[in-house]
């Protein structure tokens, strides 16, 4: 069963509040707060895609 799209872009605004909600426990400056929720975003989407990327390839390789 593939995933749906719609679930995909779902996971967008959980990821910025996440982040956001991440880096505002951790500084209290606005410019620091953007700073370490895209960092923390980037690392974010990275590890789940090599994840994905993996799986892909497990699949790929197995079927």
């Amino acid at each position: 069963m593939a995933v749906s799209l719609i679930y995909i872009l779902w996971s967008i605004p959980v990821l910025i509040v996440v982040s956001l909600v991440m880096a505002a426990t951790r500084h209290e400056r606005w410019d620091l707060i953007k700073k370490q929720a895209i960092s923390s975003g980037i690392w974010t989407l990275t590890f789940l895609g090599a994840i994905a990327l993996f799986i892909a390839t497990a699949i790929w390789w197995i079927g």
